[in-house]
C-alpha cells in the first residue's frame, strides 16, 4: 500500500514537472523512482494473491545479469559494422568498445575478488559502484530521450533553426540532409499554425533583409504567400570545408522548396551551444521592433535532439528540439557519444554520486586490511 502511494506521489511530481519544464533529466529520475515503487507494490499483490508467480518473478530477475551478454553481442557486432561502412576512429569504435567493457569487467572483478587482497577487493567495490553509476545514469537518458520524443513541439516559434554536421567536399551528407528534411517539414507545420488561416491576421514578421518593423502581409511581396518564419541553417566552416555548412544547407533548403528570403544562415557557430546562441541571435533580429522573443523550433538528428535539448535550457535558450531519422547501424555508437558528452555537461553531479561509492569501496578496503592484520596477529 506504501508503495503504490509512494508511486502515485512520483508520478504526480513527474507530470507537474514534465508540465513545467520538460528538458530536465531529473523528470525521467522521479519517473524511475516511481516505477520502481509501483514495481514493488505490484510484486507485493501478486505474492499475497499467488506465491509461487512472485517465485517465478524472482527466478526471471536472477536471469537478467545474462541479458548484458545479449547486449554486450549486440555492441560489438554493431562495432564492426560502423567500422566497416563509416571506417576506424575513436567516436565509430565506441559501441564495440562499449561492448567489449560490458564483457570484461565482471570477469576483472572476479578476478580480482579471488586474490582476496583488501586492495583487490576494494578495487573490485568501486568497480562495481562506478558500474551502477554510469548503468542508471544510462538508463535515465534512455528514458528521457523516449519521453521528449514523444512531446509535440509548440506551434508559433519565432524561426525553425537546423543544427549543422560536417559536409563532404562542401555537399550536404545523407545525415545532414535527414536533419534538413525534418527541418523543413518542422518549417511547414509552423507555417500551416493556426489551422484557420481564414480568420488569422496577416503575418507581422518582417521579410529578412528588410527593416525592423515593417510588416509583410503574405501575397504581396511574396509568391506564392508564406507566412513569414524563418528557417536558419546554423554550421560553421572546418578546417577541412571548402565552405561554411550554413550555406550548403541553404542551398539545400532553397532548392527543396523554400523561399531563399526566409532562410537566414548562420555560419560562424563551431559547437552546438554556439548553434543555439547565436541562431537565437538571428532569430531576434528578424522579429519586429518591441516583440518580445518567443521559442525556437531546432531540428537535428534523432540521437542529438535530447542533449541539444537539455543544451538549450542550460544556456537560456527557449527552445523545442525535433529530431528526423537516421541510419539503424549509425544510432548505437552515435547515441552512446551524446551520452557521454552528458555525462560531461553534468560531471559535478556524477563527481558527488561517485563519492558514496568510493567511501564505501575504500572502507571496505579498510576492513579487509584490519581483519587480515588482526587474523595474522
Amino acid at each position: 500500500m506504501i508503495g503504490a502511494l509512494l508511486a502515485l506521489g512520483c508520478w504526480l511530481l513527474y507530470r507537474k514537472m514534465w508540465r513545467t519544464e520538460p528538458r530536465r533529466l531529473r523528470t525521467a529520475v522521479v519517473l524511475l523512482v516511481g516505477a520502481w515503487f509501483a514495481w514493488g507494490a505490484v510484486v507485493e499483490v501478486i505474492g499475497y494473491f499467488s506465491p509461487e508467480v512472485q517465485a517465478l518473478i524472482g527466478l526471471v530477475l536472477l536471469a537478467l545479469p545474462f541479458s548484458v551478454l545479449v547486449l554486450a553481442g549486440f555492441l560489438i557486432r554493431n562495432g564492426v559494422q560502423m567500422v566497416r561502412r563509416e571506417g576506424r576512429s575513436l567516436g565509430n569504435l565506441l559501441s564495440m568498445l562499449a561492448g567489449l567493457a560490458l564483457l570484461a569487467l565482471p570477469v576483472a572483478a572476479f578476478l580480482l575478488v579471488a586474490t582476496l587482497h583488501p586492495v583487490g577487493i576494494g578495487a573490485a567495490a568501486l568497480a562495481f559502484f562506478v558500474s551502477a553509476q554510469v548503468g542508471l545514469s544510462f538508463v535515465t537518458f534512455l528514458v528521457f530521450t523516449v519521453l521528449y520524443a514523444r512531446r509535440e513541439p509548440r506551434p508559433g516559434a519565432d524561426a525553425v533553426v537546423v543544427l549543422g554536421s560536417g559536409l563532404i567536399k562542401g555537399k550536404v551528407t545523407p545525415l545532414l540532409a535527414s536533419r534538413l528534411d525534418r527541418g523543413r517539414q518542422a518549417w511547414q507545420a509552423q507555417l500551416a499554425w493556426p489551422p484557420s488561416t481564414s480568420s488569422a491576421p496577416p503575418s507581422t514578421r518582417p521579410t529578412p533583409g528588410t527593416a525592423p518593423g515593417v510588416s509583410v502581409t503574405p501575397g504581396v511581396s511574396m509568391a506564392p504567400p508564406v507566412r513569414g518564419v524563418p528557417l536558419i541553417p546554423s554550421g560553421g566552416q572546418g578546417p577541412d570545408e571548402p565552405r561554411p555548412e550554413a550555406a550548403a544547407m541553404a542551398d539545400y533548403l532553397v532548392d527543396h522548396g523554400v523561399p531563399p528570403e526566409l532562410v537566414l544562415p548562420e555560419e560562424r557557430s563551431r559547437t552546438t551551444e554556439e548553434n543555439l546562441r547565436l541562431s537565437r541571435e538571428i532569430a531576434d533580429g528578424a522579429l519586429p521592433q518591441g516583440t518580445r522573443p518567443g521559442h525556437l523550433l531546432v531540428a537535428t538528428n534523432e540521437y542529438h535532439a535530447p542533449r541539444a535539448a537539455l543544451l538549450s535550457r542550460r544556456i537560456g535558450v527557449d527552445a523545442d528540439v525535433v529530431g528526423g531519422d537516421t541510419a539503424g547501424y549509425y544510432v548505437p555508437s552515435a547515441y552512446l557519444r551524446e551520452f557521454l558528452a552528458v555525462m560531461v555537461m553534468n560531471k559535478r553531479t556524477q563527481i558527488l554520486l561517485a563519492i558514496p561509492g568510493l567511501l564505501l569501496s575504500a572502507g571496505l578496503t579498510a576492513l579487509m586490511v584490519m581483519y587480515q592484520l588482526n587474523a595474522g596477529g
